[in-house]
């Protein structure tokens, strides 16, 4: 009896053991996976903080990028001596640009060679700022050659001639391309902003 009671006690110790161990194991498990959990989601906050940090330092890069480019346009071209040349090209029927070239008291200081996006955007009433410089106060002279194709599809060159008088202060100068209907020509006119 004694045999039996010891083997039926042996029994129950590992009947017992062996549940008590699945009870740990499942809770080691339930625990090891809250603890994976709470680390992941650890993780992802922090990357969520980096992410946070990297974006607003980018904004700070770009707001002194800003900054800095108006700065050097100011320190370049100061506001008492600086003139601008801007192109606009109005329907485009009778010519379709490809380049212009400016000079400034007989000096070649811009030839510009168009996309046909760019062209586009003109059309589409862009203006193109293609020459920023600074002169002196007193009189100057504008020579802007126009090249493309004109009417029937031909090579087409043609000038246009300002002369203006520089005072202090920021002047603009609008290089307009315009069709003429009645003539079925493009037109080319210099204008000064006021």
């Amino acid at each position: 009896m004694f045999k039996k009671l010891t083997i039926g006690l042996a029994t129950f110790l590992l009947v017992w053991m062996a549940s008590v161990s699945a009870v740990v194991a499942q809770d080691a498990a339930t625990s090891g996976s809250q603890m994976l959990a709470a680390e992941d989601a650890a993780s992802r906050e922090e990357f969520r903080s980096l992410d946070e940090n990297v974006q607003d330092l980018k904004k700070e890069v770009l707001d002194l990028n800003r900054d800095l480019f108006l700065l050097e346009e100011e320190l370049l071209f100061p506001a008492n001596s600086q003139v601008a040349f801007f192109i606009s090209l109005d329907v485009g029927e009778y010519f379709d640009l490809d380049s212009v070239n400016i000079k400034i008291d007989g000096k070649e200081v811009s030839n510009y060679l168009y996309t046909r996006r760019e062209v586009k955007a003109l059309l589409r009433g862009g203006v193109h700022r293609v020459h920023m410089a600074n002169l002196k106060v007193g009189d100057h002279e504008l020579v802007a050659v126009f090249t493309g194709e004109g009417p029937h599809i031909r090579d087409y060159r043609r000038g246009a001639t300002l002369n203006f008088s520089k005072g202090i202060g920021a002047k603009y100068v609008e290089l307009e391309i315009t069709d003429r209907v009645e003539k079925q020509q493009p037109e080319f006119v210099i204008k000064e902003w006021e």
